[in-house]
């Protein structure tokens, strides 16, 4: 991408030549016919040459600038934002170099290895960077943008000198295992580190309990099982003693694998590992299985969970056409967003009903659950609905206190809206309608979570994983490695963990659902009125680019 930096908007003791990728946050003025040159000369790896995407400036101002600066800083970094011609906006994630001075980078391993002889380029050009937002109108700004992924020229660790510790936090979800082999195996193939340690039972095994020597023997075939063979836990963690910990063993790369939560907390590290001024690179790979984690495409195992929750699907299925008036129901992972639920009846296509937290229902009267479900029995002799976990919390009894109390994640506890509106169901035919129902209810929540990922899955992780391991080698740091628009590209943490992604219920997706299963809104008129006026919001989350039709995971 080519860039100017205006004369206004530069330190003097930068000139327009000698620009490295992580001098912090410029603003960028319009030209018609521009140049950005991140090429600058590295204190001792890289001596006299100039090297793309090298990183440090050594300079005694720029020290005691960074110096002051960190003296006043919020604990929140700022984010690094670079602008440019047309609406360009670069949101970069930080580097080592921002806040140690004079590091010294070496040539990348990588030039000399026999698996990258076949590749006609062997590293990311400094200057490539992802969209966020692909479709755009011919007058519409450029948008937002995230640094590419990749191997670099240039590296900020020593392989002998690297020390990587990997854990998992949260709850289970397919891939986690893959993740860790990958994570494990490109540090020892692709760059010879030798060192790498697992932590034992999520954040508080820091500093509760010993680690778990990791190598490529260790993790050979750990793919081919569920869960995580480091243990996890949620919450209740330490920030100060993770980073005593990570300061005491000598870690100079921690890979936190791990949800929204986990991100959040993984930025916290990062900012105090930012103050410690360590050298120590913190780097995230999303985990969800609900997929609601925002600007990434999707979450690794949420293929494998619509997999095999239609493998639930098809067993309502053939219970409830088996027998007379048969109702199959079935409840789906999604506490906040129903998109599992949702692609699991878009694959199906067995399902008559799909309920979702986004999308409000009610039970009785015209238009009403009930009512729909009387007349799909009367036209079909069966029916398959199904409901993901936080649908229809508010229409549950004590509702108010169950929404008030949450779990060490800080995620609300829900009741079991399954069972629930099982026996809502059943009370409303029997008592009310007179009528002979047979329902047959499937969770199948932790079958889904427990199962290896499947191949999608497997491949989305080695990329997720090698990224990681690409974006710590080269020194970058508090970045989240994830797949934007089909490019894997490193994230800031703020961007992470910002919001949760939600299914858009007026979006085109949620309208091919619809036709799909042939179901109504379920929305009565006041909803109707409180969704028309949230129309403008809708349209504006599509318009970024969130949830609309524009991310190719809803194409």
């Amino acid at each position: 991408m080519d860039f100017v930096i205006a004369p206004s908007s530069f330190p003097s003791f930068l000139n327009r030549d000698n620009i490295p990728s992580s001098a912090g946050i410029f603003t960028l003025t319009r030209f018609s016919t521009v140049t950005f040159s991140y090429d600058h000369r590295c204190p001792r790896g890289c001596r006299s040459r100039r090297i793309p995407g090298c990183s440090r400036i050594k300079c005694s101002r720029r020290r005691d600038m960074d110096s002051s600066k960190s003296a006043t800083s919020p604990e929140i970094s700022k984010p690094k934002i670079l602008t440019g011609p047309g609406g360009y906006v670069l949101e970069d994630v930080p580097h080592l170099s921002d806040y140690i001075p004079d590091l010294t980078c070496h040539p990348n391993p990588l030039q000399d290895h026999p698996a990258y002889s076949v590749v006609k380029q062997y590293f990311v050009h400094v200057d490539d960077t992802v969209p966020q937002k692909v479709v755009v109108h011919k007058d519409s700004p450029r948008g937002i943008h995230f640094r590419r992924a990749g191997a670099r020229q240039r590296v900020y660790f020593d392989s002998d000198e690297v020390h990587a510790c990997i854990v998992t936090c949260g709850g289970l979800c397919p891939g986690l295992n893959t993740v860790i082999r990958e994570i494990v195996c490109g540090l020892y193939h692709m760059y010879g580190v030798k060192k790498v340690e697992g932590i034992d039972g999520g954040y508080r095994g820091f500093y509760a309990k010993n680690t778990v020597h990791l190598d490529p023997k260790v993790v050979n075939d750990i793919h081919k099982r569920g869960g995580t063979i480091l243990g996890t836990s949620r919450g209740g963690h330490d920030t100060s003693k993770i980073v005593d910990s990570i300061q005491d063993r000598g870690i100079n790369q921690v890979y936190i694998i791990g949800g929204d939560g986990t991100q959040r907390g993984a930025s916290v590290i990062f900012e105090e590992i930012r103050r410690r001024g360590l050298k120590v690179s913190v780097a995230g790979i999303p985990k969800t299985i609900d997929n609601d984690i925002p600007v990434i495409d999707k979450s690794f195992g949420f293929d494998t969970a619509v997999e095999e929750a239609q493998r639930a699907i098809n067993a309502a299925h053939v219970e409830a056409e088996s027998i007379d008036n048969g109702i199959g129901l079935v409840k789906l992972m999604g506490r906040y967003s129903g998109f599992i639920a949702m692609y699991a009846t878009l694959a199906s296509r067995d399902v008559d009903c799909c309920l979702i937290p986004e999308s409000p229902f009610y039970l009785e009267g015209p238009g009403g659950l009930f009512e729909y479900i009387e007349s799909r029995l009367k036209e079909n002799g069966h029916m398959v609905i199904v409901i993901a976990e936080g649908a229809g919390q508010e229409l549950l009894s004590e509702s108010m206190q169950s929404m008030a109390q949450k779990d060490a994640s800080g995620n609300k506890l829900l009741k079991d809206v399954g069972l629930w509106i099982s026996q809502g169901i059943k009370d409303y035919f029997s008592k009310q309608r007179k009528m002979p129902i047979n329902l047959k209810y499937i969770d199948p929540t932790y079958m889904i979570r427990a199962v290896p990922s499947n191949a999608s899955d497997n491949v989305y992780c080695t990329l997720l994983a090698q990224s990681a391991v690409h974006g710590a080698m080269a020194g970058y740091t508090g970045f989240t490695s994830g797949l934007v628009n089909g490019r894997q590209t490193y994230i800031p943490f703020n961007r992470i963990i910002e919001k949760q992604n939600k299914v858009v219920i007026t979006d085109r997706m949620w309208a091919r659902l619809l036709s799909s299963t042939n179901q109504p809104s379920f929305w009565n008129p006041k909803v109707s009125m409180e969704d028309k006026g949230n129309e403008e919001e809708a349209t504006e989350l599509l318009d970024n680019g969130i949830c609309g039709e524009e991310s190719p995971r809803f194409n």
